[in-house]
């Protein structure tokens, strides 16, 4: 067994060159997590595809409760964390919470979404274009996101600045700043949902209300503000992170970013080179052994916590070429960056319409895009799940 292997913020500012290292040494690697969690770090893509289908991997926490309270985790937790939603839950559970959201999130919805996500990103474009300088996120990849979630959803517009910190703070923080941004989310939506409730509007939110008044039996309250707390997280954290690796990538390999300007046409099949060069899950959220198991030769006790490195994984998926290398016009792209089984990401349509509205729209526009500070000294998120900078700091010609 190798030793054990500390997930600090130091190893996530370096974590491809990290995890490339661990894959060397194996799939399976004994972990302490930043949310002070001891388990398992799957980093292979053969046994990452394995552990996301493995029947006794298991997302409700029950088995690993003794493990959780003992780190003082909370993000299970229903009112300070994701607790009540398809993220803790298993068939048949999930498949009744995921169905219900299902249809919002269609590729025949999200194509409709378009026009309304394209005025988001040349308003964002619009305001950015005559200062010459600006920190990318602050200015860009964090407000569409969210922007196109709390119109889905219903937000109020002079809510969305808390909205944007709490989401951030519960998959970036470490755990006390997480678990108060979690209670804060879950009582700001929980009011939101009694908002709708006194009323209705037709966003989605007031859609969910609806059903769950209409056939008590089913979606429960505490799932229903479970689910919405949900819908806000992944909604816009992980494209907020997609989008700002995807831009610190093409500013490492400007040639790329010029031949996406070229041939604009490409940037749909770069969004899954972006996803699968850099994933903004690191980690997807952590699955827990109800029984005694074998992955990939590595023997498993009921109770742990096993993290799949979704970043790693998809680094290590088979691909055309060299997988090291970013290249936006590589054909047959593969990756796990979405998850694999029944907790593909729900909202996996959404984030690639964004993503490549987003950065279509940026290049095409501002065509001289550059670093203003050396990439090497990018701050990244330091401990979480997610993985992206904090700030992109970027000149161009005022325009």
């Amino acid at each position: 067994m190798s030793e054990l292997v500390t997930i600090t913020a130091e190893f996530k500012a370096d974590a491809p060159a990290r995890y490339a290292e661990l894959r060397r040494l194996g799939p399976v690697h004994r972990s302490r997590f930043s949310n002070g969690i001891e388990g398992w770090l799957v980093v292979g893509h053969d046994a990452a595809q394995d552990a996301l289908l493995h029947p006794a991997l298991v997302k409700d926490p029950t088995p690993s409760l003794d493990v959780l309270e003992a780190a003082g985790y909370t993000s299970h937790r229903t009112g300070v964390g994701l607790g009540g939603n398809m993220l803790v839950a298993d068939p048949p559970d999930h498949t009744r919470l995921r169905r219900l959201v299902a249809g919002a999130f269609s590729p025949a919805r999200t194509r409709r979404l378009g026009p309304r996500v394209q005025e988001i990103a040349d308003e964002l474009v619009d305001a950015l274009a005559p200062k010459g300088e600006v920190d990318l996120v602050e200015a860009f990849t964090a407000p569409l996101p969210v922007a196109v979630i709390s119109e889905l959803l219903g937000v109020p517009r002079h809510d969305r600045g808390d909205f944007r910190a709490w989401s951030s703070l519960m998959l970036t923080a470490p755990s006390d700043a997480q678990r108060a941004a979690g209670e804060n989310l879950n009582r700001y939506l929980a009011d939101l949902v009694a908002a709708k409730r006194r009323e209705p509007d037709d966003a989605l939110l007031s859609a969910l209300v609806a059903m769950r008044d209409e056939d008590d039996g089913r979606l429960s309250e505490v799932e229903l503000v479970g689910t919405a707390v949900l819908l806000v997280v992944a909604g816009h954290e992980t494209t907020v992170n997609l989008l700002g690796n995807a831009l610190v990538a093409l500013l490492r390999a400007p040639e790329q970013a010029d031949l996406l300007r070229a041939r604009p046409e490409l940037v749909p099949g770069a969004v899954e080179e972006f996803l699968r060069y850099d994933s903004s899950v690191e980690h997807a959220t952590p699955r827990y052994a109800n029984a005694d198991l074998v992955l990939s030769g590595t023997a498993i006790t009921r109770g742990e916590v096993v993290m799949v490195a979704l970043s790693s994984a998809s680094r290590d998926t088979p691909v055309p070429g060299d997988p090291a290398v970013l290249d936006v016009s590589r054909e047959g792209v593969r990756h796990l960056s979405f998850g694999h089984g029944v907790h593909h990401c729900l909202g996996a349509p959404l984030a690639r319409l964004e993503a490549a509205t987003a950065l279509e729209t940026l290049l095409r526009r501002i065509p001289d895009l550059r670093p203003s500070v050396p990439l090497d000294e990018l701050e990244w998120v330091s401990s979480g799940i997610m993985r992206g900078p904090l700030s992109l700091p970027v000149r161009f010609t005022p325009r």
